[in-house]
């Protein structure tokens, strides 16, 4: 969503260099730009570029992004070194149009973050209307078209290719969401089951929160923490308050307003897109990547939300082993780089068949990367429908297995002054490859209980979301319940000796353990039951491998510390942070397990 996407084009250029990128050249000779003010129903005008092929021996269908970070290079004058999502799009030619959204650059009117999805009655207006509108215009104003258009974005593009599903355009035929927002407080970006994540956060809104007084094509300056080490900055920080007492000065709206609403109340609940994704005429290529530090939940949730309430839309999912934006940078040929094959082989052929009548490629419901076994995978359907659901028990003495637990529990200090690390390096922000890293400085922390089953038989495969069902207790009146699915590696692999490489983690905010609108304190010392669901995997653990996990109560920096009493966390002080002794039950009565998607 962040930073990284304003220099989106440039990088996929510098990518692709070896791929038949288009380039400035190629460009300047085929297409002609023009920047107009596009009118919406409210009268604001928002800022717009129109790049059309300078041949108009054919119509060309219109490929629209929408964006919050710029749609420059800005300036009749000024081109870009690519245009579309990879170079095929160019050289095959269509009407790209570029658009910033309200509020921000050079559009006018007033930004709002995941500006809320509104009924569409009188001037009210939205992410929706104002994609209806500018694609009315287009129709209207823009020469040599063919009655199509279609749309595509990554990350906050991508909620803004979502918003233009809703009450789509006639017009509008074909509709790609990779990685987009959906929920800023269940899943996506800014917080995982209630828990604030923390220095992505505070990091992007210190840079792209600032009030625009005008409209303006600079790009705001990135904040400035005086160290690299993030495990440091964030803990002298202390409570969530201080963060606008010592560094925002009130300056930063939307961090207040997040800071105000610390359950899933109407503000949040109104910037949630899934209740509004019903009945959507255009063809849906919803893309995400496994490694997906922030919006791995809102592709999963878009392609899951459609098949739930728009059965009749034609939709396909595509998961691979990228992080989040990855399947914009190919580093290969198509048969050997994943991001070059969905390129080529699915994101092109899918607009082509849809914008202008290519014949039908053929694409699976859903085309999946299976990590572990390394392999692309054509499914009818995902989950899979042959899945079986197992059980898979804690035991003592850190043993996972199908049976029952005997008894007992499993104890660990938790002390918000020395929280446990997400990574072993340092970062100052969210890494992006935390998703993948090795575990094994986790599991040598006290705080920390580490699980593992005895080397596989034979291979398992995971293929869905995992359920995480835990009998804990707190001496606190609230806790932090983090769960890891790890694979553990044998000592004798020859790449990877010892590796204990993260799967999928989550976490659930106890306090929000029945409703993420109204919390609960915990019982000090009554064993609670914690359930919550972790997002969905396609993994294979190898023959000879090792299923582990990992329980813990803090995941720092990555998210912020729990006072481990009740209260509102945005508005902590400091005396109520307080150490607590969790615990973790397996027993008859107590059996704390997961629930594996096992694919036979």
């Amino acid at each position: 969503m962040k930073a990284w996407a304003r220099m989106m084009r440039a990088a996929v250029v510098l990518a692709g260099a070896g791929l038949g990128a288009q380039g400035l050249p190629y460009i300047l000779e085929h297409y002609d730009k023009q920047e107009v003010m596009v009118p919406m129903r409210d009268g604001a005008r928002l800022f717009t570029a129109i790049y059309s092929p300078k041949d108009h021996r054919r119509p060309y269908p219109f490929l629209l992004e929408r964006t919050p970070y710029g749609a420059g290079p800005y300036g009749p004058e000024s081109y870009p070194e690519q245009l579309g999502p990879s170079a095929r799009f160019g050289e095959e030619g269509f009407i790209f149009v570029t658009q910033d959204v309200r509020g921000k650059k050079l559009s006018e009117g007033t930004f709002l973050d995941m500006t809320p999805a509104l009924p569409h009655t009188g001037a009210q207006v939205d992410e929706s209307t104002d994609t209806f509108d500018t694609v009315a215009w287009l129709l209207g104003h823009v020469p040599n078209h063919n009655g199509r258009a279609g749309q595509w974005g990554v990350s906050y593009p991508g909620f803004y290719a979502a918003a233009g599903l809703i009450d789509a355009h006639p017009a509008m035929k074909a509709v790609s969401p990779q990685g987009p927002i959906l929920d800023w407080f269940v899943g996506d970006d800014f917080h995982r089951n209630g828990a604030l994540w923390l220095p992505h956060l505070f990091n992007y809104i210190a840079q792209y929160g600032r009030p625009r007084p005008r409209p303006s094509a600079e790009e705001p300056p990135p904040f400035q923490h005086g160290t690299r080490d993030g495990y440091a900055f964030f803990l002298d920080l202390g409570p969530l308050a201080n963060a606008d007492a010592r560094h925002f000065k009130g300056g930063i709206p939307f961090w207040d307003e997040v800071m105000a609403h610390g359950t899933y109340d109407a503000f949040w609940q109104a910037r949630n897109l899934r209740p509004h994704l019903r009945d959507v005429r255009p063809a849906v290529l919803t893309v995400g990547g496994w490694h997906d530090a922030e919006n791995l939940f809102g592709s999963l949730q878009t392609w899951r939300t459609l098949a739930l309430q728009s059965p009749a839309t034609d939709q396909r999912l595509v998961m691979g082993p990228w992080d989040h934006g990855g399947w914009r940078y190919p580093a290969g040929p198509s048969g050997d780089d994943p991001a070059a094959f969905f390129q080529a082989r699915i994101e092109f052929p899918f607009f082509m068949r849809h914008l202008k009548d290519a014949p039908d490629p053929g694409l699976p419901r859903a085309w999946m990367f299976e990590t572990g076994a390394d392999r692309w995978r054509r499914m009818d359907a995902w989950p899979p429908r042959e899945l079986r659901p197992v059980n898979l028990y804690f035991e003592a003495k850190g043993g996972l297995g199908q049976a029952r637990p005997a008894g007992g529990f499993d104890a660990y200090p938790s002390d918000p002054a020395r929280p446990v690390p997400y990574i072993s390096g340092i970062s100052i922000g969210m890494a992006r490859d935390y998703m993948t890293a090795d575990q094994r400085f986790a599991g040598r922390r006290p705080d920390v209980l580490s699980y593992r089953t005895e080397p596989l038989p034979a291979d398992l495969t995971l293929a869905g979301p995992i359920q995480a069902d835990l009998w804990v207790s707190t001496t606190g009146t609230d806790s932090d319940w983090v769960v890891k699915v790890i694979d553990g590696y044998p000592d004798g692999d020859p790449a990877h000796p010892g590796r204990q490489r993260l799967v999928r983690g989550e976490v659930m905010r106890g306090k929000f353990r029945n409703s993420f609108e109204r919390p609960e304190p915990f019982v000090p010392g009554s064993p609670t039951e914690v359930k919550f669901g972790l997002n969905d995997v396609f993994h294979t653990f190898l023959k000879g491998h090792r299923l582990m996990v990992q329980v813990q109560s803090s995941w720092f920096p990555l998210m912020d510390r729990n006072p481990q009493v009740f209260t509102d966390i945005y508005h902590a002080r400091e005396a109520d942070f307080q150490a607590a002794e969790e615990r973790l039950y397996h027993s008859p009565q107590l059996p704390s397990h997961l629930v594996l998607p096992v694919l036979p």
